[in-house]
């Protein structure tokens, strides 16, 4: 007697792709702050996880000289200083750094992607991965698109397997900025092969908004404008800028916060109800309370905007320097670290 085995409704409208498989990661600025602060230690927590499948390999890609003996240490050194996880588990630490290397890389050098994409090809056959490559671009903004037009030229945005790029906010530095960006993603790659990370939708609070909305008989109700009179958002840090002072002078808190972190928390808290919990219904919810935002355009912006700066101060019982104070900053800087808008 056949007994056929009930299908799992939890697998349904699952498909294959979901399911992680071997890939090579690059991680370009991985010597950089993003790079030992996040990403790193995020792998780490993942090997921690079994979350990683085997055959996964992570290249470093920075202007830095560095061996792979040296980028591994390194690597050590910021997963036991960041990682969430404590105690470091040693055995998992041990089998992540073997499967780190390192390629030196300027960005404007085609010839180092080339030797990059060497490098790749070699990993792909030891590891028996199929073509598929992870870009992460943990460097400044101005760089995505260098680094995807050099990506291009150099034939590492095609091939076997899925070839993807990943890019951390800001997404430009004005609106003319970010339709170049977008444009020139989209002739290296197709849409669905590129990633715009903002890693504040992953904080646990930020994502169960739309659980404590839509999913709360008590709060859904009543959450709407007839019977809440106002709104305030309010993103504060307990840190400085620690060591990113190249970036944060050029960027400041409107681009650096505002125009990210803050907007996705304004269209979270303001949105309707998708017609479903997928990315796209999503999506378009949050463009249309973008689409309704007024503009802050003329005598707007000074009435309803406030820039300011911190300065030698205390932040836990601890005294802190100015801003103006931190290292990569210029002395007579006025890059706003504080910004509000209404």
């Amino acid at each position: 007697m056949k007994v056929e085995e009930a299908p799992n409704p939890l697998a349904e409208g699952l498909h294959d792709y979901r399911i992680a498989v071997p890939a090579v990661m690059v991680i370009f600025g991985a010597t950089g702050d993003l790079s030992g602060r996040k990403l790193l230690p995020a792998l780490y927590n993942l090997a921690r996880q079994r979350s990683l499948p085997a055959g996964v390999a992570v290249v470093g890609a920075a202007m830095t000289e560095m061996s792979d003996g040296a980028f591994r240490k390194h690597a050590a050194q910021r997963i036991r200083q960041f990682s969430r996880t404590q105690p470091i588990d040693d055995r998992v630490l041990d089998a992540l750094l073997s499967s780190l290397h390192y390629v030196t890389v300027d960005f404007g050098r085609l010839e180092d992607f080339k030797a990059l994409g060497t490098k790749l090809d070699e990993l792909d056959a030891a590891n028996h991965v199929p073509g598929n490559r992870i870009f992460y671009c943990a460097t400044p903004p101005p760089t995505y698109q260098t680094i995807a037009v050099q990506l291009q030229a150099a034939g590492l945005n095609k091939g076997e397997g899925f070839h993807r790029i990943v890019v951390e906010k800001p997404f430009g530095s004005d609106l003319q900025s970010a339709r170049e960006l977008t444009q020139t993603l989209q002739k290296v790659f197709t849409e669905d092969s590129v990633y715009r990370i903002d890693h504040y939708l992953g904080k646990e609070t930020v994502q169960n908004i739309l659980a404590f909305r839509f999913a709360n008989s008590i709060f859904e109700p009543v959450w709407n404008s007839n019977l809440i009179d106002s709104v305030q958002i309010t993103v504060a840090e307990e840190i400085g800028i620690e060591n990113r002072g190249a970036y944060y002078d050029r960027a400041g808190a409107l681009r650096d916060i505002i125009q990210n972190h803050g907007l996705q928390l304004v269209t979270l808290t303001a949105m309707e109800p998708p017609l479903a919990f997928e990315s796209g219904a999503v999506r378009d919810e949050k463009v249309k309370v973008l689409r309704s935002i007024r503009p802050l355009i003329g005598e707007d912006i000074e009435q309803s905007t406030v820039r300011g700066q911190y300065t030698r101060g205390w932040v836990l019982g601890e005294q802190v320097g100015g801003y103006r104070e931190e290292k990569n900053v210029a002395p007579d800087s006025q890059t706003e670290t504080y910004a509000a808008l209404r």
